[in-house]
């Protein structure tokens, strides 16, 4: 459900920008409707991202100090609060809603970033080694569960207001070809993603820190023996072994030749790859209806 989340608030504003266009920079001069600025839409479409790069670096190293489940909900508090806040955003001029859109966009961008590396942490430290590959798969495989949940609920509340307040078209009657109720559409998509991390506060806070952690992060095994018994309810007995928690080969650091040799080259594998599809995935799913309008726009000036 994090991954859920995090998809769902980082594209559902790509699916509003049109309206924010019509709405906030409208010309009745102008044979077209209003349409966001260049420079305005990479900001709102983008902003969100740089966020994100920053959150999964402090929240992943906070993760390890604190613990994942104090982070996690952490994470998942500032996703709620930021999501309201961006639907919330203040004033009725163009820069004064775009300004404070970015603003808490950022912010949740931050607090997606750390969503992301924590929902992954606490997904394999609580699989084992043969289901680890698939629940893995499966935290991922919700991002685009969370991309078509967001189309969803656009098109839902769009169909309702257009039926409660129907409007002329464009070339009709210019000014009321946008209905001022339309303002409440982009923000009930936009805060709707507080719903999804909501739900997934409670249930994580009900959880225990991942004995993983506790065990090799915290060394408290006889707390991990008895976290891991009221997850599995099964009776669980381990004897806290001191040659365990100081074994040397368990105790090194991210930026040491012991971590380099055991998982350079499978990180650099993964790392580099990943890039490479996220520059690809995020930009098609926060610009594909400019690349559709662009494409389709080209194919029918040809002869």
């Amino acid at each position: 459900m994090g991954f859920f989340t995090d998809a769902y608030d980082l594209f559902c504003v790509s699916l509003v920008t049109k309206l924010l266009g019509r709405l906030y920079y409208f010309n009745p001069l102008s044979e077209k409707p209003g349409s966001l600025p260049p420079h305005v839409a990479a900001a709102v479409n983008g902003v969100a991202l740089c966020g994100t790069l920053a959150g999964q670096l402090f929240f992943g190293w906070l993760g390890d100090k604190l613990g994942r489940k104090k982070v996690y909900g952490i994470t998942l508090i500032m996703m709620i609060l930021c999501s309201v806040a961006s639907g919330l955003s203040v004033g009725d001029k163009a820069k004064g809603v775009m300004t404070t859109i970015c603003f808490f966009r950022f912010w949740l961008g931050f607090g997606i970033g750390g969503d992301y590396p924590l929902s992954a942490t606490i997904m394999s430290e609580y699989a084992n080694k043969k289901t680890r590959g698939a629940f893995i798969a499966a935290v991922f495989a919700m991002q685009g569960v969370g991309i078509l949940a967001g189309g969803f609920v656009a098109l839902a509340v769009s169909s309702i207001f257009d039926k409660n307040f129907p409007a002329p078209s464009y070339a009709i009657d210019r000014a009321l070809s946008t209905p001022p109720q339309a303002d409440y559409i982009w923000r009930i998509i936009v805060m709707f993603g507080a719903l999804p991390a909501a739900l997934t506060y409670y249930w994580r806070m009900k959880m225990p820190e991942t004995a993983r952690y506790t065990a090799l992060v915290a060394k408290n095994i006889k707390q991990a023996t008895q976290d891991m018994s009221k997850v599995l309810q099964v009776d669980l007995e381990m004897e806290e072994r001191a040659d365990f928690i100081k074994d040397p080969r368990l105790n090194y650091c991210l930026f040491s030749k012991e971590f380099a040799k055991r998982h350079g080259l499978p990180l650099l594998g993964c790392t580099s790859t990943w890039f490479l599809l996220d520059v690809a995935f995020y930009s098609q799913n926060l610009f594909q209806k400019d690349i559709f309008r662009l494409s389709v726009g080209s194919l029918r000036q040809k002869p």
